[in-house]
């Protein structure tokens, strides 16, 4: 059985799967010198206490898993982030999102896997009409900014270059599985129709936004056809779910990293690393797919049949 010290290198290692990434945020975090951030993972010398601290208490880490307390429940974390006014941290959990996408292109048995009654941030963020509607309804339901109309909606600078690069890595991903409610772009027309409805988003920018769902369905009726990204050739599987999806969630799961979600609040998520969570999360997703048509690749009068249904009801808006 491993100990604490080992545990707490995994954690590590799972905020930067890299060890020059690691060994230059020890340094910049703790103001230490190289050899002795290597020191440290190299297990010569152990983080002392006031270290541990700093480390779990800005990464987020959380020590009672570290340490492996038996208490038969399962520690989850929040992740938080405001995306129009984000901190420095939280633009720094956005880079290490990007980053750990690119490089699971090592891991050649990773797979992820999403249910889901909304439109996934892999997807979104490749639509910059549709990301903004989601912040638009993060920021009307639990924002502190006020009432925002969609004009008034932008991401900064360095956040729509992280969401562009995070569309982009996460194709590395060796394979995909989605599973959609098949309402889901019913829930987008009605949610358009509504902020257009209450003049937050004008004639012009609910076009734009009409635009962008047709573009999102021409490229996945392309993924479902071929069964894998065009950029990549990775693996993808689309399935609509024949039981409405109430709440939303993902797993990572490979060999070297398991991680589970639950989506929250349109923007944040509640994870855990805990392996027997993730075992269990993903047993019960994987268990979804029996009350779920797979449309890609494999039935193509299905496929057809509900890419024509959503173009029917965009065409509406």
């Amino acid at each position: 059985m491993k100990d604490w010290y080992d545990s707490f290198i995994e954690a590590l290692y799972k905020k930067y799967p890299k060890r020059s990434q690691l060994t230059k945020a020890l340094m910049d975090l703790l103001s230490i010198e190289r050899e002795s951030a290597y020191r440290r993972l190299r297990k010569e010398i152990i983080f002392p206490v006031h270290e541990l601290i700093k480390i779990a208490s800005t990464w987020n880490i959380s020590l009672d898993e570290v340490v492996g307390i038996n208490s038969k429940q399962f520690s989850f974390k929040v992740q938080i982030l405001n995306y129009l006014n984000p901190s420095n941290e939280e633009l720094n959990d956005m880079q290490i999102l990007v980053e750990n996408h690119d490089y699971v292109k090592n891991y050649p048995d990773m797979e992820y896997m999403e249910v889901s009654n909304r439109l996934s941030r892999m997807l979104a963020t490749g639509f910059p009409y549709l990301n903004r509607l989601h912040l638009l309804k993060w920021t009307y339901q639990y924002g502190n900014e006020g009432e925002l109309s969609f004009s008034e909606i932008h991401f900064p600078k360095r956040v729509s270059e992280l969401a562009s690069k995070y569309y982009v890595t996460s194709k590395n991903i060796a394979n995909i599985s989605f599973i959609w409610d098949r309402m889901l772009f019913s829930y987008l027309v009605h949610n358009i129709r509504y902020f257009h409805s209450i003049y937050l988003i004008t004639d012009e920018e609910k076009e734009f936004l009409k635009k962008d769902l047709h573009d999102l369905l021409d490229y996945m009726n392309e993924v479902a056809t071929k069964g894998c990204w065009p950029e990549t050739g990775n693996k993808v599987s689309l399935y609509i779910s024949q039981i409405n999806i109430d709440t939303n969630y993902s797993y990572y799961y490979s060999e070297s990293v398991k991680l589970c979600r639950v989506h929250a609040f349109e923007k944040n998520e509640i994870f855990t690393y805990d392996p027997v969570m993730v075992d269990d999360f993903r047993t019960w997703m994987l268990s979804k797919k029996k009350s779920s048509i797979q449309i890609s690749e494999v039935d193509e009068k299905s496929r057809i049949a509900f890419f024509m249904e959503q173009r029917k009801l965009i065409d509406t808006l």
